[in-house]
């Protein structure tokens, strides 16, 4: 067409009655241009009455439903030793010999160093030697001590007879048949032996406290010779536990002193082995008004059971026992100490190990779960989902999340069972729309994922 006016144009310029036409043309042509614009106006809202409309959408939805679940929570914490013992000598010498590998695991009782035993074996026969010195003393303060009663006896009868010689004289002195100086010597040899009666007996107390002090002695000797066996015997030094022995710090050669300082070396029991976990105060007082308020229960006798994470993210394959809580709290963390046992028969868990620790809190019998990717947030951070009513109709709900659980959220307020919640496809529609829904076919079970992160609560499924 412009081409022809082009060319029409043209023609005018070179042809004048030419130009006449053209411009008559042209006049009719803009008085029918109106007239077909309307008809072909008409024609396209007949063609856009007669097409149906779009169908709605079609969105993927997931019915909220009510389910128990057991919560957890996966806390840090570190291994440590089941019992650990360090290894000191008890006696002072040179050490002549280690008889431990290093690194090895030993039994109680096992012999790990030996101390030169020459001074304390002499030390054993002089305590034995003392002690049958004190025996012979012994029995020497007995002897006496018998040979004084014997003299007592004596000296008892002659005690007696010279009582009676004295009432004799005495007697015959009134009868006048004896002087008095025959009574006087009479009277002065019954003194004399009483006196010497009573010295008698002094001596056979003093020989008895001879034989007390002799049986003392005997004690003594007794227990210097056991405590020369005892040094003797520490010259041996053996393990106090069974476990894994470390390095060593001394070598054949060396002194050592009794109850020095550093350590020889250090046995640690590994099998079952400590895991010891804060956690915060606020968490444990959290977890109490939820038992009592009923929204969690204990759900059986194995809730004190506990899983853990190593540190390569795989899951430990023994279950653990959760011991006790301890009583004070850190103040420098504001949190306590959990102590949990494993059995660790074939030593993968070593002291000083990062691990996740999965301890139960209760069971939810009323949990309400939905995906994560069917929550969105508005601009202020608050969390809603979109929901589709009976009649196909989208409705805007506003939630309350507890915690996440794996990859799902557990909802405490804004759903109720029944509900259809959006999972995919919401962000093609908006509150009163028409939508179709289909079920939701990739719905993970409600279950925690391995790795999760450290402290974040966790769920199974009860």
């Amino acid at each position: 067409m412009r081409t022809t006016l082009f060319m029409n144009r043209h023609h005018e310029h070179r042809h004048p009655a030419g130009n006449r036409a053209a411009a008559s043309f042209r006049r009719c042509r803009a008085g029918l241009t109106p007239v077909f614009c309307g008809l072909l106006l008409t024609a396209c809202n007949r063609q856009q009455k007669a097409a149906p409309p779009p169908p709605p959408p079609e969105v993927a939805t997931v019915t909220v439903a009510l389910k128990p679940v057991l919560l957890t929570t996966e806390l840090p914490g570190r291994t440590s030793p089941y019992r650990i013992a360090e290894i000191r000598p008890q006696v002072s010498g040179l050490i002549q010999k280690r008889l431990f590998k290093e690194g090895s695991d030993v039994k109680a009782g096992e012999v790990l160093y030996e101390i030169d035993p020459a001074p304390f074996k002499a030390a054993l026969d002089n305590a034995a030697a003392n002690l049958k010195a004190s025996r012979k003393a012994a029995d020497q303060a007995r002897a006496a001590v018998n040979a004084s009663i014997a003299g007592v006896a004596r000296q008892q009868a002659t005690v007696d007879f010279a009582r009676t010689n004295r009432k004799r004289f005495e007697d015959l002195l009134e009868e006048k048949a004896v002087s008095a100086s025959d009574c006087e010597q009479a009277v002065t040899t019954a003194h004399v032996a009483e006196a010497t009666l009573t010295a008698t007996e002094a001596q056979v107390q003093s020989d008895r406290a001879a034989v007390a002090a002799a049986e003392a002695s005997i004690e003594q000797a007794e227990a210097a010779l056991e405590m020369a066996r005892i040094n003797l015997a520490y010259t041996r030094i053996t393990a106090p536990i069974s476990g894994r022995i470390g390095k060593s710090a001394v070598t054949d050669g060396a002194i050592v002193t009794a109850y020095q300082p550093m350590a020889l070396s250090t046995i640690q029991q590994l099998d079952p082995i400590y895991v010891d976990v804060p956690q915060s105060t606020s968490e444990l007082l959290r977890l109490k008004r939820r038992l009592e308020d009923g929204r969690l229960n204990h759900g059986g006798t194995d809730m004190d059971q506990v899983r853990i994470i190593q540190e390569d993210g795989t899951a430990y394959p023994q279950e653990g026992t959760l011991q006790f809580s301890d009583v004070s709290v850190d103040p420098t963390t504001g949190s306590v100490i959990l102590r949990m046992v494993f059995p660790n028969p074939d030593g993968a868990l070593l002291p000083g190990m990062f691990v996740l620790a999965v301890v139960k809190e209760g069971v939810n019998e009323q949990a309400l779960l939905i995906p994560q990717q069917g929550v969105s947030r508005t601009q202020k951070g608050e969390p809603f989902v979109l929901v589709a009513d009976a009649a196909g109709k989208v409705e805007q709900r506003m939630l309350t999340l507890d915690r996440a659980l794996g990859d799902q959220w557990l909802v405490s307020s804004g759903l109720k069972p029944g509900d259809q919640v959006i999972v995919e496809g919401f962000q093609k529609v908006r509150p009163g729309a028409s939508v179709r829904t289909v079920p939701f076919s990739n719905v993970q079970a409600a279950g925690p994922k391995a790795g999760a992160a450290a402290g974040t609560p966790t769920a199974e499924a009860h």
